[in-house]
């Protein structure tokens, strides 16, 4: 057992839209910012959705309106930093809810631990998963296989990171994913063809514990939480 004093309520409501994600979160950060709820982490996965970050710009997408509005996936505007990006099942997405004022009040800190989270995780496998300087993002043999995007109110965190496990990655194509047009995204898949979507989650979840210093409490989803508990590998 870990000998840490925090907590943090873990839910794992599987495959969820973006939309309502996004409602979960807003409503967590408002309970958390009066201490009606403990720190929270949100893991799961979204179907096809594009989101821009508050500083995206619409040059990074390869789709006109248009064809938007009749095929593609739904494009949402966000309060997240960071530029495009796309999610679809097969990708971990992981929103912690923390009060930094029980952590560090240092944004850079928490973005450098929401990586370190994620490295850890991978090396478990054997994959030595690294940063590059001046970008935000896990790296694999240089292919980013991990998006970082926060949003932070009076020190309350919301949105995330996202986690490429074995999603089809057509979507990434439509977009220049996160702004970056001279690295390529990859999945861990490509490295480890075996490496199930439930190993890799029960991975990051013993890495969030051991980087925040934090117990992960399963909590049981609220009625309205009603979700698919679908894995896609």
């Amino acid at each position: 057992m870990l000998p840490h004093s925090r907590s943090t309520q873990l839910y794992l409501p599987g495959i969820v839209p973006y939309q309502q994600a996004w409602r979960w979160q807003q409503q967590l950060v408002a309970e958390r910012r009066t201490a009606a709820v403990p720190d929270a982490l949100l893991l799961l996965e979204h179907p096809p959705v594009y989101t821009l970050g508050q500083g995206a710009t619409a040059a990074h997408l390869r789709f006109s309106a248009p064809a938007l509005a009749a095929s593609a996936p739904a494009l949402y505007r966000v309060e997240r930093g960071g530029e495009v990006t796309y999610h679809c099942p097969g990708q971990l997405v992981g929103y912690p809810i923390l009060n930094l004022r029980h952590y560090r009040q240092d944004l850079h800190w928490y973005l450098r631990q929401l990586e370190a989270v994620l490295i850890r995780a991978i090396a478990q496998y054997g994959l030595p998963a690294e940063r590059i300087e001046g970008l935000t993002g896990v790296w694999v043999a240089g292919y980013k296989v991990a998006a970082i995007g926060i949003k932070v109110s009076r020190w309350i965190t919301m949105h995330g990171f996202a986690l490429n496990i074995c999603p089809d990655m057509a979507g990434f194509r439509q977009i220049v994913p996160c702004g970056i047009a001279d690295r390529p995204v990859g999945s861990l898949h490509q490295f480890l063809p075996q490496l199930t979507f439930s190993q890799m989650q029960q991975t990051v979840m013993q890495a969030f514990e051991a980087i925040f210093e934090t117990r992960l409490q399963p909590t049981e989803l609220p009625l309205s939480w009603q979700t698919s508990s679908q894995q896609p590998c």
